[in-house]
């Protein structure tokens, strides 16, 4: 059984427009919203039904393909049919064939004391690189990703879609402060720094970490550079370039320990 909406006057479909086109209101809602088969699958996957009430939107152009049918059938609850014209209005992927899926923001709880692999991001503001970092923490088995007031939001579509189904592998904690960190954190800490005087392949990384990794221009927050339990490595590189991106300073840093604990 399915809804169907043709009228772009009807209320769910405004809303649903109203959360695709504001982060303001999906922050407000508490609310996401993921699209295209591979992002629900991975959301279905991880929270299923207990993740809350969710509402899926499908283009009728896309109900006889095999693997959005395979996907309504896993949905619990009643999905809603759009009219092409309907769904290309609201979908933020050119020729998209969906689905569209209004799911509960996850909130887990921040952790008492800070002991397992971690990563914070302090004030990354490019979609793209903090999706990016969240696929590089997924792929290598860091579970927990905490964000700093001024990051980029994790569930934003554009994230999302950089992730690439990352975020449903992982605790992600937004909106906390440098101090919070400092005050919770039970293990080894790490930085990526150019000048730093020990090279990253020389420094044992096997042990539990959090890892700092900082704002694309400005690098690291006052208050963390001054924390003295940090240790800070270089990546080494060729003179004629300053400074690595920060989501590929993440992947060689998060690599580089998983290489090592494999070994």
């Amino acid at each position: 059984m399915t809804h169907e909406i043709r009228s772009s006057t009807n209320e769910r479909y405004r809303r649903l427009l109203e959360l695709t086109a504001s982060a303001r209101e999906r922050r407000r809602e508490e609310q996401s919203v993921i699209e295209g088969v591979h992002l629900v699958q991975a959301w279905l996957g991880r929270f299923g039904p207990a993740a809350g009430e969710a509402e899926l939107f499908v283009p009728r152009r896309s109900l006889q393909l095999a693997e959005v049918s395979a996907l309504l059938e896993r949905f619990a609850g009643t999905p809603t049919v759009l009219d092409d014209r309907l769904f290309a209005r609201a979908s933020q992927v050119e020729h998209g064939n969906g689905p569209i899926a209004i799911v509960p923001t996850p909130r887990p709880p921040l952790p008492r004391r800070l002991e397992d692999d971690t990563v914070y991001l302090d004030r990354i503001q490019d979609p793209g690189n903090v999706g990016s970092i969240l696929r590089t923490c997924a792929a290598v088995g860091v579970q927990r990703v905490i964000a700093s007031p001024g990051t980029a939001f994790c569930w934003s579509p554009k994230v999302l879609r950089a992730g690439m189904g990352a975020h449903f592998h992982l605790d992600i904690h937004e909106g906390v402060e440098p101090a919070t960190l400092c005050e919770r954190a039970a293990l080894a800490v790490r930085a990526a720094e150019a000048g730093a005087s020990t090279s990253l392949y020389q420094a044992d990384l096997r042990a539990p970490a959090l890892w700092l990794f900082g704002n694309e221009g400005q690098g690291l927050d006052a208050e963390l550079r001054a924390w003295p339990q940090v240790t800070r490595l270089a990546v080494p590189q060729q003179p004629a370039v300053e400074s690595l991106n920060v989501g590929v300073a993440a992947a060689v840093c998060l690599y580089e320990q998983w290489r090592q604990r494999r070994s």
